[in-house]
């Protein structure tokens, strides 16, 4: 019996292989601890790596946990996806409508439809979204290497959590996306007093004909200078447009193009609704299993 962790590759958030977000899953890894875990993290170095920590459920869900290179995330949306796949394909090996996965953020169900808008997608719910500050649009200019004119100041940049908190941008065009880098000295001293310490700026269109928006997140705070496909952070946009009506409507059913300035072209579907001060959010995408072995 082989007792090295099992070890499966898959990119969340892609339309083909080698396109959205890498992950990196682990399974049978019940006996590596709190260290290691994060020096696996570390050494695979994508942005984020999950650990199912066993293959029986504990309240009608699987144990898992996330790391990035740097830190242990609560939550994080491309991985919950790529986790879930990789749990019905590989531990409950058999057709299931949902899959509940336990988190240091609580339990996040991921259903399985089947195909629809010409694909496989998975779908994640996330918890109601929390709202924050509004950061000051001249300082997330300077943090951004943008011009204040190129923020869409009919919308607030603010702060929104759905389990990772995020600041969203709204900017006005796809050029000013493209030019959006981060400038350290200036995203220090926000963050440093700030909630969130991820940056999701966003434009009306996006890169293809297909996409309803694009969107750029950085995340130099976990070790990711910029990610490709981020589905908390996305699921944090969607709760935004809901509460400031940016579509004018108290309900969204859109696609997302991200990840494109990083070679990794990525695509998400953001469903959100607003019903009597509550709403709900869904974020989904594609998983493509890419490779699979032991580790060690």
């Amino acid at each position: 019996m082989n007792d090295k962790p099992k070890f499966f590759i898959t990119d969340v958030f892609g339309e083909r292989k080698y396109s959205g977000n890498q992950l990196a899953t682990l399974m049978d890894c019940d006996s590596l601890g709190d260290e290691e875990m994060q020096q696996i993290a570390r050494e695979i170095n994508f942005s984020e790596t999950t650990f199912i920590l066993s293959d029986k459920q504990q309240n009608g869900g699987y144990d898992v946990r996330i790391f990035t290179p740097g830190k242990e995330l609560d939550f994080a949306g491309h991985p919950t996806l790529g986790t879930a796949f990789i749990i019905q394909k590989h531990i409950i090996q058999q057709p299931v409508e949902k899959v509940v996965l336990n988190l240091k953020v609580g339990q996040i169900p991921v259903s399985f439809p089947g195909k629809e808008r010409g694909g496989n997608t998975l779908w994640m719910e996330q918890m109601e979204p929390t709202f924050g500050e509004t950061p000051d649009v001249g300082l997330m200019a300077r943090v951004l290497s943008l011009k204040e004119d190129d923020i869409d100041t009919r919308w607030p940049v603010e702060q929104v959590s759905t389990g990772l908190p995020c600041i969203i941008v709204p900017l006005k065009t796809l050029d000013a996306l493209k030019r959006a880098s981060v400038e350290k000295e200036h995203y220090m001293k926000l963050i440093d007093k700030s909630w969130a310490k991820i940056i999701l700026v966003f434009c009306p269109g996006g890169y293809t004909e297909q996409h309803d928006l694009g969107v750029r997140v950085f995340v130099d705070y976990y070790g990711i200078p910029e990610d490709p496909a981020t589905g908390s952070g996305n699921g944090c946009l969607a709760g935004y447009l809901i509460k400031n009506r940016y579509f004018q409507s108290s309900t969204i059913d859109i696609r997302v193009g991200q990840g494109y300035e990083i070679g990794r072209p990525s695509l998400l579907y953001l469903r959100a609704s607003e019903q009597e001060g509550h709403i709900t959010i869904a974020v989904g995408g594609q998983v493509i299993p890419i490779a699979e072995g032991r580790w060690g």
